[in-house]
């Protein structure tokens, strides 16, 4: 566009002349006008130069006339940059050493940026661009970006993205700072929501015709439809012309421009905006406000004579920019110049003579200048004015459609709060989401309103190719039949029938073929993961068969979710249980069951002794009888045998409890040992897998599978480890054994091994546990578009039951056997099961002694101070206390106490010569307390006498206990 410079000429006199008259006057009578030299690079010729520095002075005469007491004005220098680097450099250097600037405003591309703001920082002198906007630029201290640069806008773009849930797109952008900045940040940010680039297409700036039609038609080869083009408006004009002339925008395809084209739609030729039909533009929003509709008829007093312009429109995002960086340049000047009068001025020592043209005069207003600007906040046409790190924060994003003449706006995007839909009557509602949201609102190229799916089947004509790895021996899952008289191939079983299903149940139609994996003689063409790498090479479209998906795997290809159940068993040999030995016996608890009943078992008689032993002549005699006593009482209560009398309640509370956990016990012990007597077992040859490593036995796995690395992993040697392509063969090494040089368990994934053992079931059988694989699923190329439908298909056939009929109907949803049921292992009673009852019955057990040497210590308090304070040995102090404990206790129980008035009264006549006669000196207040207890023989006593003396006749086995009621009563009697 060939753009004149009346308007420029017009601008710059405006403000030559109102500065002039500034210049020269007063302000309140008193102070003088100070002026701030600032310099403005833009590339002048250019529309966006051209329209930029009009705002420039349009906002310089709206901000001093708005604000005619400011004692400061600024004074714009315009330099032409001519759309090159080095004319912007030659400008800069211009303003900064001879006319020394206190700001400049520019340049207008980032890679004139990159130059100039050195020659800034090396001034200190502020340098500000509002269309510099590649995030790629590095700025140094005195560079300020009082525009939003790309990289914020890539937030919206994956939000777009990622609402219409396309999971491919192709990222195209120019070969210049401008377009390889916004690259590394989109990137990330599609990355982030699981959208993967399928491509990426660099366009040189001055790319002919030949050189855009190349990389389009090899984009129309692609799959993906989802095209997101980061173009500069002169770029982006042809390249939307050569697209729309090949047909690539149709129905079916997407495009997504940034806010650097879409910004300059409105002025583009009406062959370039018919075009772009059913483009999606994102644009930061711009409030709107009365004083845009100021500046927007101000800027029709510059527009040149052009009828292509739409003056109406042409208010752009960089526009406004622009004349808000006036604005805040013109508010940094006034703070700076009201509180520093005296620094607005520059060092003048530098040598300006010098050979070196960057020797620069050093700015003393510039860093007071940059840190007013950085510090400036106004509400501005573009919004808050607010600068962070240097550059402009952050709004909201617009979503617009290129419809008819023009743009529509169909949604607004916030990183707060996502995307709002537009409102254009007062029953639109916003429950809905938001795929919906902007389909409704939304014309795709091609005037369709179908949302497009993101991706198609390329152009070339090509079906999918679809690899199907079919195992031998297992035809209900796949099968493969050669027609020999035609040639032609067909293919049956339950996983094909599967893939039909799936792919049947897409939303749209993907024609396919199948092709065997085979070599030309017929013979299998690899293993599994030659398979996968023939996918990923892309050699095949898509594979199907039992392919399990691994870690390594998917690093090459895309499986989509399982359509099979996973996991790795282990098949081995069966043999019956013989339990006709003589431990058999021992077999029902395992050892640890065993020794802690025995171990209770002492514990109980124990604790039954010690209760009883003071009180009970039952637990009393000899310290054999006591230790006898002690084994024999416990293991009597097995068959109920027990005869001995209870006489403490403590006693009696701890023989309850051991009686219920005994019939538990021996319940347990009598079913388990009759299940083993009665009942025939199947038992596994060999049932760990450690064992048959340590024994050094050889394991078998299927052929490529990936089965035989597991194996590996577990530590089996490569040369125990033998590979079987057909069942038959590694049925027949099983059932030889390994010690003849065969296997001795075959390890294969579980759809196999249930029709494997529905065949065999009386022979072999799975033992051990099950190693987790992921399953079966469909492989396809990295990043196919198709992974996740089918995905969404498979769960689908899943959860309507589809997939069991299919499965049911190839009989390999629940293969029957009509073996053995199942295999019965061997299993003892374990310690986990009683661990409770015995903590009840320890529990109230020691409760009870303990509660009994309590009231022994407090009974007899005073017998065993009298021990512990006496000046004997540690030793003689245990005997004696132990004596003392083996003192039988006659007062602790009524029952005792009729022991001994049955033997009292078993004497009728008293012969004092017989030697078996017992003198029982008993205390009279004992005998008259106990008298309703102890009949008295007819006996003369002597009534003066304080004791009463009693011959009775005892038993020499009762001499022991006649001399303890002796003793016992007569201490009681003293005490």
């Amino acid at each position: 566009m060939n753009i004149t410079f009346p308007s420029i000429l017009v601008g710059l006199l405006l403000i030559t002349m109102s500065s002039a008259l500034r210049c020269s006057g007063t302000l309140d009578g008193n102070n003088s006008v100070i002026n701030f030299q600032v310099g403005v690079i833009l590339d002048l010729e250019t529309q966006l130069g051209h329209r930029a520095f009009n705002c420039l002075t349009i906002a310089h005469s709206d901000f001093y006339s708005r604000h005619p007491n400011y004692k400061t004005r600024l004074v714009l220098h315009a330099r032409d940059s001519k759309r090159n680097v080095i004319d912007a450099a030659a400008s800069g250097l211009e303003l900064l050493k001879y006319l020394k600037v206190d700001a400049v405003i520019g340049p207008q591309k980032s890679t004139q940026a990159n130059f100039l703001m050195n020659l800034g920082e090396r001034a200190q002198v502020p340098i500000v661009s509002f269309s510099a906007t590649s995030p790629s630029l590095q700025p140094p201290k005195f560079f300020v970006q009082t525009a939003q640069t790309d990289d914020t806008e890539v937030g919206v773009i994956a939000a777009i993205v990622k609402a219409f849930q396309w999971n491919q797109v192709v990222i195209i952008y120019e070969d210049s700072e401008y377009g390889n900045g916004i690259v590394p940040y989109l990137s990330n940010a599609l990355q982030d929501i699981n959208a993967h680039v399928a491509y990426k297409s660099l366009i040189p700036v001055s790319a002919d015709e030949d050189f855009t039609l190349k990389g389009l038609y090899k984009m129309m080869t692609m799959q993906t439809r989802v095209f997101i083009a980061h173009l500069s408006h002169s770029l982006g004009a042809k390249f939307f012309l050569k697209a729309k002339e090949i047909g690539m925008m149709s129905e079916g395809y997407v495009w997504i421009i940034t806010s650097g084209l879409m910004d300059f739609l409105p002025s583009m030729n009406s062959h370039v905006v018919e075009a772009m039909q059913g483009v999606l533009g994102v644009k930061p929003l711009i409030p709107k406000t009365s004083h845009l509709e100021s500046l927007r008829l101000q800027k029709t007093i510059f527009d040149p004579v052009n009828p292509g312009y739409k003056s109406a429109d042409m208010v752009s995002i960089f526009d406004v920019w622009a004349y808000d960086t006036m604005w805040a340049l013109a508010m940094a000047a006034e703070q700076v110049g009201s509180h520093y009068p005296e620094a607005s001025y520059q060092d003048t020592t530098a040598n300006l003579n010098s050979s070196d043209p960057f020797n620069l005069p050093i700015s003393k207003t510039g860093p007071k200048l940059l840190k007013a600007i950085l510090t400036t906040r106004f509400k501005g046409l573009s919004g808050m004015f607010h600068l962070v790190g240097g550059k402009l924060y952050p709004t909201s994003y617009k979503i617009l459609n290129v419809v008819g003449n023009g743009e529509k706006e169909v949604a607004v995007w916030t990183q707060a709060h996502g995307f709002k839909r537009v409102r254009h009557n007062t029953s639109d509602k916003f429950d809905s989401t938001p795929k919906e949201e902007f389909n409704s609102n939304i014309i795709w190229p091609g005037k369709s309103r179908v949302l497009p799916r993101g991706w198609e089947v390329p152009v070339r004509g090509k079906r999918l190719k679809v690899a199907v790895a079919v195992r031998p021996g297992f035809e209900e899952y796949l099968n493969v039949m050669k027609d020999s008289r035609t040639g032609a191939v067909h293919f049956s079983g339950c996983y094909i029938e599967v893939f039909k299903s799936v792919m049947a149940a897409l939303p749209y139609a993907v024609p396919y073929d199948f092709f065997h994996f085979e070599k030309p003689d017929g013979s299998c063409a690899g293993t599994y993961n030659d398979l996968v790498n023939q996918v990923f090479l892309q050699k095949y479209d898509a594979a199907i068969g039992d392919i399990t998906i691994t870690g390594n795997r998917s690093n090459y290809v895309d499986f989509t979710l399982p359509f099979a159940e996973g996991g790795v068993v282990r098949i081995v040999p069966i043999t019956y249980e013989d339990d006709n030995n003589m431990w058999t016996f021992l077999k029902p608890m395992k050892k640890e069951l065993w020794l802690t009943s025995i171990a209770f078992f002492f514990v109980t008689g124990l604790a039954v002794w010690i209760l009883e032993h003071r009180i009970s002549s039952a637990f009393r005699g000899p310290p054999s009888h006591h230790l006898g006593m002690i084994f024999y009482f416990p293991f009597s209560t097995l068959v109920f045998a027990h005869r001995e009398r209870m006489v403490s309640n403590l006693a009696r509370l701890v023989v309850v409890v051991w009686m219920f956990v005994v019939l538990i016990l021996n319940s347990t012990y009598t079913a388990s040992l009759s299940s083993r007597l009665t009942v025939q077992r199947l038992r596994p040859t060999i049932a760990d897998v450690k064992e048959l490593i340590r024994k050094g036995h050889s394991v078998g796995c299927y052929q490529g599978s990936f089965v035989c690395d597991i194996l590996r992993g577990v530590g089996f040697e490569d040369s125990k480890i033998k590979m079987y392509r057909f069942p038959e063969d590694y049925e027949e090494a099983l059932s030889i054994g390994s010690k003849s040089g065969n296997i001795s368990a075959f390890f294969d994934v579980v759809p196999y091994s249930k029709l494997f053992l529905a065949k065999y079931c009386d022979k072999y059988t799975i033992v051990g546990p099950t190693y987790r694989t992921e399953g079966f699923a469909f492989v396809f190329p990295k990043g196919s578009p198709l992974v996740a439908d089918v995905s969404r298909a498979v769960i689908n056939l899943t959860e309507n039951g589809e997939m069991l009929d299919i499965q049911r109907k190839w009989s390999v949803g629940d293969p029957t056997c009509n073996g053995p049921d199942s295999i019965v292992t061997s299993v003892s009673v374990s310690l986990q099961g009683f661990k409770g009852l015995f903590a009840i019955t320890g529990t109230i057990t020691s409760s009870c002694v303990l509660i009994f040497i309590v009231i022994y210590v407090t009974k007899n308090r005073s017998s065993l101070q009298q021990i512990l304070n006496s000046r004997s040995t540690v030793w003689s102090k245990i005997k004696e206390i132990g004596r003392h404990f083996d003192q039988r206790d006659l007062s602790s129980h009524p029952s005792t106490m009729a022991e001994v008035a049955e033997i009292v009264s078993s004497s009728q006549s008293v012969d004092l010569s017989n030697s078996n006669l017992m003198v029982l000196s008993l205390p009279m207040n004992i005998l008259s307390t106990h008298s309703n207890n102890i009949a008295l023989p007819n006996i003369p006593t002597n009534a003066t006498s304080s004791n009463s003396t009693v011959l009775a006749p005892i038993l020499p086995e009762e001499s022991n206990t006649a001399i303890d009621v002796t003793d016992r009563l007569q201490q009681q009697c003293c005490d």
